[in-house]
C-alpha cells in the first residue's frame, strides 16, 4: 500500500473510534440541521478536525476540502494546490443518528486535479475500501470487481434521486422506468457506501442526483479501479463537477444511462 493511503488508513481509523464511542450514546448529541434533511453532529466535526490533524502532521504543504470546514490550507495565491484530499468524516450523517448502522468515512487525495488514491471507511463492519489509481481495488487486502451482470432486469441498483425514498409512481418519469426495468432499487441513506458497494459487486449500478465532490472521489475511483464505469448524465467525464452520476458494471452502465438520459 502507498505510504500516503497508510497514513490516511491511519486517519480513518482514529475516526472510526470517535464514531464507534459516540454511537454508545447518540441520544446525547448535539445535532444542528444545514438545510432540510441535512443534519451535522458534533461527531461530525471531530471526526473531520481529527482526521486533518493526522494529516497534516504528515504532509503540511498538502491542502484539504472537507465536508465541514471546506478548503484548509489552500495556496493563499487561489492557485490549484498540487495535493488535495477531499474528505467526508461521517458520510449518513442521518442513518447515525436514528442508530441506523450505515454510515462511512471516506478521503481521497487528488495530485494536480486527478484523484491517485481513495480510502472508504465503514467503523461498523470494520470494512476498508482502498484504491491507487492503475492498482486494482481493494476490500480488506483482498481485490474486489464490480458484478459481472449483463441485463438491466437482473440488477439491483442503488440510488439517490427526488423521491428515490418513496414508491416508483412518485418519481419523475426517467427514474420511475429505471426502478420498474429493473430488479430492484435500494436508498441506504450513504451514497459513499451506495458507489463502493458497486465496485464489490453487491449493487450492479448506482445512479445520483446533486452530490457533493467528497461524495464521490474516494468511491468513484474504487468503482473505476473495480472495473465499473463512471460518467455524468450526459456521458462525459463531468460528474465530479455537475454531482450528478451513473456507476455500474460495464455490461449495464448503457442501460442505465440510457434511462436516465430520458
Amino acid at each position: 500500500m502507498h505510504p500516503m493511503l497508510n497514513t490516511a488508513v491511519k486517519a480513518a481509523r482514529r475516526a472510526g473510534n470517535i464514531i464507534n464511542r459516540a454511537s454508545l450514546d447518540a441520544e446525547r448529541l448535539q445535532i444542528t440541521r444545514k438545510g432540510a434533511r441535512d443534519f451535522v453532529t458534533e461527531v461530525d466535526h471531530a471526526c473531520e478536525e481529527a482526521i486533518i490533524d493526522i494529516l497534516h502532521t504528515a504532509y503540511p504543504d498538502h491542502a484539504f476540502l472537507a465536508e465541514e470546514a471546506g478548503k484548509v490550507h489552500h495556496p493563499a495565491d487561489g492557485s490549484e494546490p498540487e495535493y488535495e484530499w477531499i474528505i467526508d468524516p461521517l458520510d449518513g450523517t442521518t442513518n447515525f443518528i436514528h442508530g441506523m448502522p450505515i454510515y462511512a468515512v471516506s478521503m481521497a487525495l487528488r495530485h494536480r486535479g486527478q484523484v491517485m488514491h481513495a480510502l472508504v471507511y465503514d467503523p461498523n463492519r470494520n470494512e476498508l475500501f482502498t484504491a491507487t489509481r492503475g492498482g486494482g481495488a481493494f476490500l480488506n487486502d483482498r481485490r474486489i470487481r464490480v458484478s459481472g451482470r449483463l441485463n438491466l432486469a437482473d440488477c439491483l441498483l442503488g440510488a439517490r434521486w427526488p423521491g428515490s425514498a418513496g414508491p416508483a409512481q412518485e418519481q419523475t418519469p426517467r427514474f420511475k422506468k429505471l426502478t420498474n426495468d429493473s430488479a430492484g432499487v435500494r436508498r441506504t441513506g450513504s451514497s459513499v457506501l451506495d458507489l463502493v458497494y458497486v465496485a464489490a459487486g453487491r449493487l450492479d449500478g448506482f445512479c445520483g442526483v446533486e452530490l457533493k465532490p467528497w461524495d464521490l472521489a474516494a468511491a468513484g475511483l474504487l468503482v473505476l479501479e473495480a472495473g465499473g464505469l463512471i460518467a455524468g448524465f450526459d456521458g462525459e467525464q463531468t460528474w465530479m463537477e455537475s454531482g450528478n452520476v451513473v456507476a455500474a458494471t460495464p455490461k449495464v452502465f448503457t442501460q442505465i444511462l440510457q434511462h436516465v438520459r430520458g
